[in-house]
Parts: structure tokens; sequence; C-alpha cells
């Protein structure tokens, strides 16, 4: 104890600031605080990249056909759709349709089945029915239509460049060689020498007022695609599918 009742902290204690009650001798840094969360910046997009302008349209586009397709009404529509690219029309002979395609002579063709299709792209389009081709006075031509067995005896021809690859039972092989093409077989027939078998859009291509032609009920079938080169797929080929599928002009792939 001490004069006067008082006491004193030991030596040595630590004493607390009467004010604050925080330990004696200490006091608080001035200018401190507590750091304030900044708000984040959401970074700005990129600018989109300009598209690219669309290619100008081909000024041509090349369409093969074999004889005997009918695509008119399609490049009237062609016409109509793709009035700044030119539709060029030529002849293909059956045995040079995939050749023409592959070397570039045609962006597209309207080719006879089979073919092979090894890098192309085949869309089949109609059926056609064989007829056999006869003089206009021959006696087959008694009848709406005609079965194999009707030819039986009879002279057949086949063409060189005949598409159908049919072989007649009991038909009789002419003693001549056979025509070059089917334009030469009808020519020959008419004039009273044996029967051709072709499909209809050949007897019609070829029509003769000497000549006449009979629906073939058991003959094969013959087959009118559209072809194109898979890689070779350009804006005008799509037009020109779409054209031919039916669809309008508004229409999406």
């Amino acid at each position: 104890m001490t004069k006067g009742g008082g006491s004193h902290p030991r030596k040595g204690g630590k004493g607390r600031d009467a004010a604050s009650g925080r330990p004696a001798g200490k006091r608080p840094s001035p200018g401190k605080s507590q750091p304030k969360s900044q708000p984040k910046r959401t970074p700005r997009p990129s600018p989109a990249p300009s598209p690219e302008p669309p290619a100008p349209p081909a000024e041509r586009f090349v369409l093969g056909a074999i004889p005997g397709a009918t695509p008119g009404k399609w490049i009237d529509l062609w016409n109509e759709r793709m009035p700044h690219t030119a539709l060029e029309l030529i002849p293909l002979a059956v045995p040079d349709q995939r050749r023409a395609l592959l070397e570039g002579e045609v962006d597209a063709a309207l080719v006879r089945l089979p073919l092979d299709r090894a890098d192309l792209h085949v869309i089949a389009l109609y059926d056609e029915v064989p007829v056999v081709v006869t003089a206009a006075d021959s006696a087959l031509t008694v009848a709406d239509e005609l079965d194999l067995a009707d030819l039986e005896g009879e002279i057949v021809i086949v063409p060189g460049d005949d598409v159908l690859g049919l072989e007649v039972p009991g038909a009789v092989a002419p003693s001549f060689a056979p025509p070059a093409d089917t334009a030469e077989a009808i020519a020959t027939v008419a004039a009273g020498v044996g029967a051709v078998i072709v499909p209809m859009s050949l007897a019609r291509l070829h029509r003769r007022k000497d000549a006449d032609y009979r629906p073939l009920r058991d003959g094969p079938i013959s087959s009118v695609a559209l072809a194109w080169v898979a890689d070779r797929t350009t804006p005008e080929v799509e037009a020109f599918v779409g054209i031919v599928r039916g669809r309008t002009s508004n229409s999406s792939r």
C-alpha cells in the first residue's frame, strides 16, 4: 500500500488508455482505412469482322445432256431466276457422260444410268419405259403393247450407242454390221428390216412417219439422273438442283 491509499500498477505491467480502452501507448495509425473493393470492368467485345461480300454470279453454267433428255422447262426457269448467268446446253454421248463431268467439260449433266458414282453426286429424276420401234406397217404394231416373247424369230438390231444392253430370247441377229447409232438403226427398221428396242425418249427424238413404236412391258427400265462432281458444288449447281427438284425461287436449300 502507498501513502494516500492509491494503488499503482506493478512494475513492468501494461496499462490501458482510459478513453479508448486500447493498450497504453498504442494509437491508431493515421490515414489507414480498409481498402474499398473496385467494381469489375466488363471487357468490351472485339468488333465482329466485316462479312465477306458475296461472290458475283458466274457468267455461264454448262449443262450436258444425253440424247433424249428434255431439260427445256428447267432451262426456262433458269433464265427467269438466273438472268446474270447464261446456261449453255451441250449434247453428251452416253459413253462420254462421266468423262465430261470429271474433266470439267460441263458443270452438271443429265445422264443415263447406270453410271459409276465415285466422286459424283447423282440425283435420279425419272424412269423411261422401253419401246420396240418397227416399220409403220409391221405386224408388230397391231398390238398396243408387246412382250419379249412377241419378238421371238424377229430380227432385233442393236445400235452402236445402245443403252439398254438387252438380249432378246429367240431373236435373230442381223446379217449386217450393227448401225453406228440409234438414228441409223431406226432408219433401217423404217425401211422394213427388223426392230430396235430403245427408251421411249429416243424413239420420240428420232420419230419418223414411216416408223412406229410400241411399249415393251417386260423390258428394262432406263433411268435419267442429274449428276455433278461432288467437290465442285458451286452456287450455280445448287441453283439448278433446286430447279429440277421443284423448289420455288424463295425456297431454302
